[in-house]
């Protein structure tokens, strides 16, 4: 049940291919999940490193036989807990799973083990060349899994700010940035105005995934089906001019933005990229290195853009007075196909800006404020529950090397709330911030009560206490909803861990291990 004028419209764009493409529409959509390489276990190895092994080697094994499969080693993707998996060519640590799977449903979803994410949605972050200690924003970042995707790159250092306007769409980010372990994030509720005002020339890597009309997600959701009309596609392309100003603004001289939609409608996707580099001289359109990628019949299409656009009377969009310019090299933007790859649609352009990064910049935007007196109490759950390094040279130090952070760190409190933020985070004064980093606690009567992020971000050897449940056991999904469990040992805070994975806090008293789990978050 497609809308006709879409149908109409990609039988132009897309002439001999156009069968090709409504037959995918018969066919199911595809799922996808991310390993998480910023959740490190028990063995000292992250989620990443652990399950990628183990599906890298089964399918050696189904590709091999006999000594050349011997010599895969050991493992195989009964060790993750699904059958089903193969690796996404485009993303690294992502694969493909089957609905039998259910990773939904497992406690390692609960943990931060992996992200579940549609495969053609991780191929924008692995555009933007994010390397570790680099200022990253996500501008318009609900639900999460780019985000999540971006933190993985940075590998706990550097900032990634992560803003979504709709509140109640903020609040799921903020609760995915918490569930994967994330402690170098700032979450804001925002507009792309008012964060072009806060942070000037600051970010080294912007990513706009904007709000769209969503067709590339046609085949999965019927609620963008129905929603869908022309008149909301020209509001969309109108609305993305506006958020793509914004960000131009926030990216250093040299940096580098990606811009995507999960939408095949012209004005939205070439059209606002070529709209966008008539207004700002100082960026440029780089090609994507698609046959490295597995995509290469994915390139962008302005040969059929201009004549989309004039039949559809598009050319004043954003009062622009002409739409496309096929000069912009168009063509190195990144289509996918649903006939053409195991994804659903999506569009991406990388776009650099013009200038060097000078020697001066990190310090001209830095602005630190006075680190916070660390508080008795959270200095005495530090020494009884943790196990930090005794070569560092203060608490916060010691805690952010076991929750994977680097760089350097400052303690913030929020009322009776503690975080663990980048130092060189500005200040935000002014901003709607649901999240300003890793929230360690809160100071209550004569106690700290560390928290569940903390509890996720952090690494299991550096836990006093850790007591581990079988991720296929009765107890495990007990504790999930809320229960408790007999247990012995030295009364006081435990980690719960599921297969060596950190999950959640929990008390021992009297024999009795009580629940800390989130109320919100049980099953």
């Amino acid at each position: 049940m497609l809308p006709e004028a879409f149908l109409e419209r990609m039988r132009g764009i897309l002439g001999e291919e156009y069968g090709a493409f409504l037959e995918s529409y018969g066919m199911g959509h595809v799922q996808g999940l991310r390993l998480n390489p910023g959740k490190v276990g028990a063995d000292g190895r992250s989620a990443a490193e652990r399950f990628g092994t183990a599906v890298e080697r089964a399918a050696c094994r189904a590709e091999n036989s006999g000594d050349a499969a011997k010599e895969a080693g050991g493992g195989s993707v009964r060790d993750v807990g699904f059958a089903h998996l193969s690796a996404v060519p485009w993303a690294e640590d992502g694969y493909y799973y089957e609905a039998p799977d259910q990773p939904g449903k497992h406690p390692f979803h609960e943990a931060g083990v992996y992200y579940i994410q549609e495969p053609s949605a991780m191929a924008p972050v692995g555009l933007l060349n994010v390397g570790p200690g680099e200022r990253v924003l996500d501008l318009c970042a609900a639900p999460g899994g780019k985000s999540v995707q971006i933190a993985g790159k940075l590998g706990g250092s550097g900032l990634l700010v992560c803003n979504e306007i709709h509140p109640a769409r903020a609040k799921i980010l903020s609760e995915n940035i918490e569930r994967m372990g994330i402690g170098n994030a700032c979450v804001l509720n925002e507009t792309p105005e008012r964060l072009a005002e806060a942070f000037p020339g600051y970010f080294d890597r912007v990513l706009v995934d904007a709000p769209c009309s969503g067709e590339g997600m046609f085949r999965k959701s019927e609620a963008a089906r129905e929603e869908w009309s022309p008149e909301n596609v020209r509001l969309c392309a109108e609305r993305q001019d506006s958020i793509l100003d914004c960000a131009a603004g926030m990216l250093r001289s040299g940096g580098r933005l990606v811009y995507s939609t999960c939408t095949f409608a012209p004005e939205e996707d070439e059209g606002s990229v070529s709209r966008f580099l008539r207004r700002h001289g100082e960026f440029r359109i780089l090609p994507v290195e698609k046959e490295r990628l597995g995509l290469k019949d994915c390139d962008g299409m302005p040969d059929v853009l201009e004549e989309v656009l004039e039949q559809r009377d598009c050319h004043r969009l954003a009062g622009s007075p002409e739409a496309v310019d096929c000069g912009f090299g168009l063509e190195n933007a990144l289509r996918l196909w649903p006939h053409r790859i195991r994804g659903e649609g999506h569009f991406a352009a990388v776009l650099e800006k013009d200038g060097i990064l000078t020697e001066d910049y990190r310090k001209n935007n830095q602005k630190i404020t006075a680190d916070r007196n660390l508080p008795e109490e959270f200095l005495c759950f530090c020494a009884k529950y943790l196990r930090l390094p005794e070569d560092v040279p203060d608490v916060c130090s010691g805690l952010a090397q076991e929750v994977g952070l680097g760089g350097r760190l400052r303690l913030m409190g929020f009322g009776d709330n503690l975080y663990l933020a980048p130092a060189d985070m500005p200040p935000l004064k002014g901003l709607k911030v649901l999240r300003p980093g890793l929230h360690l606690g809160e100071l209550k009567k004569n106690r700290f009560e560390p928290s569940h992020a903390l509890a996720l971000a952090l690494r299991p050897a550096c836990a006093a206490h850790v007591w581990n449940l079988d991720s296929s056991g009765a107890e495990i999904a007990g504790y999930l909803r809320g229960q408790t469990f007999p247990a012995e040992g030295e009364k006081g805070w435990y980690l719960i861990c599921v297969d060596g994975f950190g999950t959640g806090w929990g008390k021992l008293a009297g024999a009795v291990m009580k629940n800390h789990y989130p109320r919100g978050l049980r099953r």
